[in-house]
């Protein structure tokens, strides 16, 4: 091939359509947020705070009681029917992945700005009381070669509605810790089956962890959005000293924050 034939390239026209490109894949109306805690460090009650209206899939049983007053005005949209499991005769995990597939399919979740999976922890349960159930041993307790599947099932139905969802994510955790052996240091993180443990926060923008401090006027409730050494914690929109290593537990205010579009 001669000088003259090589294919020209023209920098700044190369530069603009990856510009461009940066622009249509990039969705500055919604993000990703992974938040764990301790029971009554606020995860569930700080859900009223995201942008609105607000659809809620609750697994925990009674766990949508603190935010009854949201529901009952009408700003949270809350399905608990899959709250009641049977694990000798589960069906809760088929039904809600019906369920779901059927609003992407119907564009259900466009008439939202935030969708809430409450909690990752009974969800998951879910997912393993059926492979129990499809390996003839319901109600059972699980086998090693039963995690990979249901591992497997959590992290492709993750990836699909972090990348695919019109409107905001919210999926709370409940917290688990974990010891390194060689240094004995402790570190608390989400409580998600082995490596899930380090995959599924990669697959958030947002990952924060729920915190309470006693003070003169009573419980503050924040957020944690960097690692302390002792909890896992991280930010993207946040960065380059947006937000604060404690911020208060309030999504819109922290997505206004980011520059987000959240009317």
């Amino acid at each position: 091939m001669t000088e003259a034939t090589k294919p020209q390239l023209n920098i700044e026209a190369e530069i603009a359509k990856i510009k461009a490109m940066y622009e249509e894949g990039t969705n500055h109306e919604r993000t990703s947020f992974l938040v764990y805690g301790d029971s009554g460090s606020g995860k569930t009650r700080s859900i009223i705070t995201a942008p609105g209206p607000i659809l809620v899939d609750s697994f925990d049983p009674g766990g949508t009681d603190t935010i009854r007053k949201a529901i009952n005005d009408g700003k949270v949209v809350a399905d608990t029917r899959w709250e009641k499991e049977n694990p000798a005769a589960p069906d809760v995990f088929l039904k809600w992945q019906a369920e779901y597939k059927r609003r992407r399919q119907t564009k259900f979740f466009d008439h939202f700005k935030t969708y809430v999976i409450d909690s990752a922890t009974t969800w998951s349960g879910t997912i393993m009381n059926q492979e129990l159930k499809r390996q003839g041993r319901s109600g059972g307790p699980p086998q090693q070669n039963d995690y990979l599947p249901v591992m497997q099932v959590m992290e492709n139905l993750i990836k699909d509605m972090t990348g695919n969802l019109p409107c905001n994510l919210i999926l709370i955790c409940h917290e688990d810790s974990d010891k390194d052996e060689l240094t004995g240091r402790i570190k608390i993180g989400p409580l998600f089956i082995g490596k899930l443990k380090m995959r599924i926060p990669l697959l958030f923008s947002e990952f924060y962890a729920t915190q309470t401090k006693e003070t003169s006027k009573g419980v503050e409730y924040t957020f944690l959005t960097r690692n302390s050494g002792l909890y896992k914690a991280r930010t993207r929109i946040g960065a380059e000293g947006l937000f604060d290593t404690y911020e208060k537990p309030d999504y819109t205010y922290l997505l206004e924050k980011a520059g987000y579009k959240v009317s």
